[in-house]
């Protein structure tokens, strides 16, 4: 909500018939939907880099390059990988289903459209969407920077701010080939193989990452925590950022990295009850109202380093 005006939801229509694209989205924006047209495959994945949708009504049969290509294409993207897609087409046939749902998608509609059952279904996905994205979110604000990848190395998904530290080091490093190229290469090395619990990713001189392997999800999908080397000045800098005291800032930075208070009173040597006097200073300085909320916003200053 902003201002007081509830945020509207963003669905982008592709389609290479304007009479497609009209129809839908005089329907969905009369049911308060933000709608985002595009024509052509290219023209989607162009719209969407620029405006991040909340959801994509994907034709499968277009010119050059069709839906599915395209749903693949939007797959690859980190920004754009939680966002769900439905198909519509004319095709109905099992293989035809098959192929959007391989390619991404989590639907799949038959034209002629039926407004109200696209309505219906626009809403199922969205919610289980956010549902999605919020407990990615909750784990990041616990401390648990999680990704997973493929067998090749290819990102599947990721908490959101372990996606800010992973553009952050890429950004110094030239793309995302080569963190692809070595996180492939640990899972094809070690196997079979038991692997090690962690190790340093060391994409650049400057540059390292530490990943630690926390074992298969699924059949082609591996699940690490990421944290960064440690900047030899992390807490002064939290010190200095929100005002704090030297030991204020100690406690914001293990809080930061996921610790509990008790294990925090182990590695500080302070007492349980002196640690929650130091959060309730932290909170009061931070002007948040929990912890989660503090671990977020260290990690945002954390990053920037």
């Amino acid at each position: 909500m902003t201002n007081g005006v509830p945020e509207r939801d963003i669905v982008l229509v592709v389609d290479d018939s304007p009479e497609t694209l009209g129809f839908l989205t005089q329907a969905l924006e009369r049911s308060g939907v933000t709608v985002l047209v595009a024509t052509s495959g290219q023209a989607a994945l162009s719209v969407a880099e620029r405006v991040t949708p909340d959801m994509v009504l994907m034709d499968a049969v277009m010119p050059e390059m069709d839906g599915f290509e395209t749903c693949r294409r939007i797959k690859t993207r980190p920004a754009l990988q939680h966002v769900p897609v439905i198909f519509m087409t004319g095709l109905s046939e099992t293989e035809h289903v098959v192929h959007a749902l391989e390619s991404g998608g989590v639907d799949f509609l038959t034209k002629p459209i039926n407004i109200d059952e696209l309505q219906a279904r626009i809403r199922v996905h969205l919610a289980n969407a956010r549902q999605v994205q919020s407990a990615r979110i909750a784990l990041d604000a616990a401390g648990r920077h999680l990704i997973a990848v493929s067998a090749a190395g290819l990102p599947v998904w990721s908490t959101p701010q372990t996606r800010q530290a992973l553009d952050a080091a890429l950004a110094q490093t030239g793309g995302e080939t080569l963190l692809t190229a070595r996180l492939a290469s640990w899972l094809a090395t070690d196997a079979p193989a038991p692997r090690a619990a962690s190790f340093a990713l060391d994409l650049a001189p400057g540059v390292a990452l530490q990943m630690h392997y926390l074992g298969p999800i699924g059949p082609d999908e591996f699940l690490f925590r990421l944290t960064t080397a440690d900047h030899p000045n992390q807490d002064e800098t939290l010190r200095r950022h929100f005002g704090l005291t030297a030991r204020e800032a100690e406690v914001l930075l293990w809080i930061a990295k996921g610790k509990a208070n008790r294990d925090i009173g182990d590695i500080l040597g302070l007492s349980p009850r002196t640690v929650n006097k130091h959060l309730e200073q932290i909170y009061a300085k931070l002007g948040v109202e929990n912890r989660a909320s503090a671990a977020v916003r260290a990690a945002q200053v954390l990053h920037e380093l």
